[in-house]
């Protein structure tokens, strides 16, 4: 199997990618040429293989798996988990509560958020219509919604193997990578349904769904991830989720 990143990722992630090869053997390939030529070049190199995709690149994933090579995940669920906009508009389908959100600001302050962007990046508190920055990408907008802290839940096929709690004191972010506090969270049965019809429309192979929760008890669904990072859960969860994973490929696609 190949294991596929681009190589500052992969830098960053070499815990996780020597957990992977641990279970199997997994040939990791750094690619960052994403030109035409390059995914020509990309796609020969890769024929025959099941590929792990661990890039941000849906139209990559698009290219390569129309030209007959099988990703883990697959191409549409990179597209959905990489465009804002685009889980919002599955939650709705879905019947999941969700944050609202919207092409332009209904109220100040807001949330402006890129729908490509990840980790806390490109995402801010507008206060005023002045107070808008320049951002890279499309935006999307969403209310400022009080909450005590958010949470992930791993999934991995149909099945959720795990949940982290985030919270920070000195951000509205709660990114693990930008330093929140992070502990074991269990899921209630709603959640869990939820999160698993997320997955199942999906047909995700291992994604994280993201979520706020209120103090009333209540959810509402944030965001989806592909690639997910696993460094929260390692934190807070005592098995190995690299092990999960390559389980799962081998008995899916083995």
């Amino acid at each position: 199997m190949i294991l596929l990143y681009e190589t500052g990722d992969a830098q960053r992630n070499g815990a996780f990618i020597l957990e992977l090869q641990k279970f199997a053997d997994f040939e990791l390939v750094c690619w960052d040429n994403w030109t035409d030529e390059g995914l020509f070049e990309l796609a020969g190199k890769l024929q025959g293989q099941t590929v792990l995709f661990r890039c941000r690149r849906p139209s990559a994933a698009r290219f390569l798996e129309d030209n007959g090579i099988r990703l883990v995940n697959r191409a549409e669920v990179n597209r959905i988990a990489n465009d804002k906009w685009q889980s919002y508009q599955l939650f709705l389908m879905l019947s999941v509560p969700a944050i609202p959100t919207y092409r332009t600001p209904q109220e100040f302050p807001c949330v402006a958020k890129t729908v490509d962007g990840h980790g806390g990046s490109e995402v801010e508190i507008i206060n005023n219509p002045d107070s808008s920055k320049k951002f890279k990408s499309e935006v999307i907008f969403q209310p400022v919604i009080p909450h005590i802290s958010d949470v992930r839940a791993y999934v991995i096929g149909n099945e959720v193997v795990g949940a982290v709690k985030r919270s920070s004191k000195d951000s509205f972010k709660k990114n693990f990578s930008l330093g929140a506090d992070v502990e074991k969270y269990t899921l209630d049965s709603i959640q869990e349904i939820e999160i698993l019809k997320i997955a199942r429309a999906l047909k995700a192979d291992y994604i994280g769904v993201d979520f706020l929760l209120l103090e009333d008890g209540r959810h509402l669904f944030n965001e989806i991830e592909d690639p997910v990072g696993a460094r929260s859960y390692y934190q807070t969860h005592d098995e190995n989720i690299a092990e999960l994973l390559v389980r799962h490929v081998d008995k899916k696609y083995g």
